[in-house]
């Protein structure tokens, strides 16, 4: 008996450093690839405004009809156009005049992102787990005390942070103000995880919840975390009841850069890869075309923002299946393509009197596609 005991003790013994073997080859092997992907990119310097330029056929574009569709999207009451290619400038195009309206718009002038500035929060978040100051499975209660709602105790505990970042809290987004934290106005309205709607005032109040967590304001830990570290230049602004992000259209750029390096800026890695995969695949099944506070492309259904409906095939069907993106009020996108290695920021105003223009992304979408030769 002692030894079939001690021969069944060795097999498991075996067993379990063949799962640490596997373990460390799989953990080397996605280390490696990462490291990969960080030496084929360029990052700008923090320090200064020199960015390093690709050409346009050099990125695979189609330089001959280009200048058509830039002429096209300078109609569509856009401010500003962006085009990485591995890190570098390939298209920095500006139209009409700044915000402030006093002069014409360049890269040094600042723009809102309205809700792409979700997309910051979410970074944010991964990086606030990744120094385990939060967990996304923490009750969000945690962070924000009880009566944060108008519901019952134990239907608030219930909601966590991860059904913020997805969208899937439960609370009722069909109340008289959305974008309001105040606790009255926010009420039950499904099991947390049980139903997608796209609401601001459970984002919002993440910055409440990072604020608890690392026990600085919102804006200084994100300007700690993210803004110097990528060399951004930005501010959070309050908008009514909405924290709303400023910043150059570069600096929109850059953070599609940290975007498509995994969380990585020139070899410093700031969040956990892990999470920033996490952030940009489907975090739940309702909407599969949404990650965290992010919108993804490719998948086999959408949902839209005050809708209760689910649409059959891909957000922008000519784009990239892989591409992920950022998207707020008025058309401000923030696109990452990670296949092609590219990062395409557009900020302005909508072309028509839709707030968040969807038929302008497809639209250029149709236009661009064709133009992306490699």
């Amino acid at each position: 008996m002692s030894k079939i005991l001690r021969l069944i003790k060795s097999r498991i013994q075996t067993y379990f450093k063949l799962l640490i073997f596997i373990g460390s080859f799989l953990s080397f092997s996605l280390s490696f690839a990462q490291k990969s992907i960080i030496s084929d990119l360029y990052f700008p310097p923090n320090s200064s405004s020199e960015w390093e330029k690709m050409s346009l056929i050099e990125a695979g574009f189609d330089q001959e009809n280009i200048g058509e569709f830039l002429a096209w999207i300078s109609t569509t009451n856009t401010r500003s156009f962006i085009v990485l290619k591995d890190g570098k400038l390939v298209i920095e195009e500006h139209w009409g005049n700044k915000l402030t309206g006093m002069g014409a718009m360049n890269q040094e002038s600042f723009w809102y992102w309205a809700s792409a500035g979700k997309t910051l929060t979410a970074a944010l978040i991964g990086i606030a787990e990744q120094e385990k100051i939060l967990k996304l499975n923490h009750s969000s209660q945690k962070y924000l005390g009880k009566g944060w709602t108008a519901m019952s105790n134990s239907q608030e505990r219930k909601i966590k942070i991860i059904h913020h970042l997805s969208m899937t809290t439960g609370l009722d987004h069909q109340v008289s103000n959305p974008n309001s934290t105040v606790s009255d106005d926010l009420k039950f309205k499904a099991k947390p995880g049980t139903r997608w709607s796209y609401h601001n005032a459970p984002y919002t109040i993440l910055d409440r919840v990072l604020e608890s967590a690392s026990e600085m304001s919102f804006a200084d830990y994100f300007k700690s975390k993210i803004g110097d570290p990528i060399g951004m230049q930005g501010f959070w602004q309050k908008n009514g009841r909405n924290n709303v992000f400023y910043s150059t259209p570069r600096s929109m750029a850059r953070f599609g850069l940290f975007l498509l390096a995994k969380g990585n800026w020139n070899g410093v890695q700031i969040g956990s890869a892990d999470f920033f995969d996490s952030m940009t695949t489907p975090s739940q099944n309702l909407n599969s075309s949404y990650g965290y506070l992010t919108w993804l492309n490719g998948q086999n259904s959408y949902m839209l923002p005050g809708i209760q409906q689910g649409f059959e095939g891909p957000l922008v069907p000519s784009a990239p299946s892989d591409m992920y993106q950022a998207m707020g009020l008025n058309g401000q996108f923030l696109m990452v393509i990670p296949s092609k290695n590219l990062v395409i920021i557009r900020m302005g105003s909508s072309p028509n009197s839709t707030e968040i223009p969807f038929t302008l992304i497809q639209d250029m979408w149709d236009r661009l596609a064709p133009l992306i030769l490699d």
